[in-house]
């Protein structure tokens, strides 16, 4: 089977130095696959350049089997939605235009049906009225959320869905993800909560200064020498009754 998004041997340099020294990665239908790291490791870079987003210096990246740089970007938002890192809004515009936003190949009245399902999806049914900036942070983020859900893309890429929210909305994000890889698109989404990352991924990327240290299963991918030689960190992934875990302390 073609993947959904294949990247590889990616080169980026920022300001001199390098960012990205040769990372890849695949992702295919119906999985999910976490990206993780240090702070700096390159995982918004990889996730950017992979996606037209960022100059690479060499590598290739490819949606559905085509060079992204043949692909018209009018052709690209069919084929990818992306959620990035950053969350600021710079209008005041209604939480149902924003996530109507995420469906511009429809009409607007259907774009808006489908936002505002969207919305409902996220937990906030009834809130399509309010401006974003009159939202909390957490509540922003679900709408940016929605925005990536309307875009029913076979491929959805998310950059820390899941910093600074509660618990409850953390795991709605990922459940939510993670039923987009049920109904068959390919879901990347990087974490800096290992945990959350072996609990709901398939597939794990461990990049450490711009390369690939480790790649497959949650066991695999954090195993306790990937732990102890990337995060710093001593201990094991576990398996509990909840699901697996990350047990581990810092390397002193």
């Amino acid at each position: 089977m073609t993947p959904a998004w294949e990247l590889q041997g990616l080169m980026v340099r920022h300001g001199g130095v390098p960012a990205l020294r040769g990372a890849g990665l695949t992702a295919s239908a119906g999985e999910v696959v976490g990206v993780l790291g240090p702070n700096g490791s390159g995982k918004t870079t990889l996730l950017r350049a992979g996606l037209g987003l960022q100059t690479t210096q060499a590598g290739t990246a490819a949606l559905a089997g085509r060079r992204l740089d043949t692909i018209p970007e009018s052709q690209r938002a069919r084929l990818v939605g992306y959620l990035p890192q950053e969350r600021r809004v710079g209008w005041n515009l209604a939480s149902l235009e924003i996530a109507a936003l995420g469906a511009p190949d429809l009409p607007p009245v259907q774009a808006r049906e489908v936002g505002a399902a969207m919305l409902g999806r996220v937990g906030l049914s009834g809130f399509e009225a309010r401006g974003v900036l009159e939202m909390s942070g957490g509540e922003r983020a679900k709408v940016l959320l929605a925005r990536l859900l309307a875009t029913r893309a076979p491929l959805l890429v998310a950059d820390e869905p899941a910093a600074g929210l509660d618990p409850d909305a953390q795991l709605l994000t990922l459940e939510l993800l993670r039923a987009e890889a049920a109904r068959g698109a390919a879901v990347v989404v990087t974490l800096h909560d290992l945990t959350l990352a072996a609990r709901f991924c398939d597939r794990l990327v461990v990049l450490v200064d711009g390369r690939v240290a480790a790649e497959g299963g949650p066991a695999d991918a954090l195993a306790p020498e990937v732990l102890r030689s990337v995060f710093g960190l001593e201990g094991a992934l576990v398996e509990t009754p909840m699901g697996p875990v990350v047990s581990a302390r810092r390397v002193s």
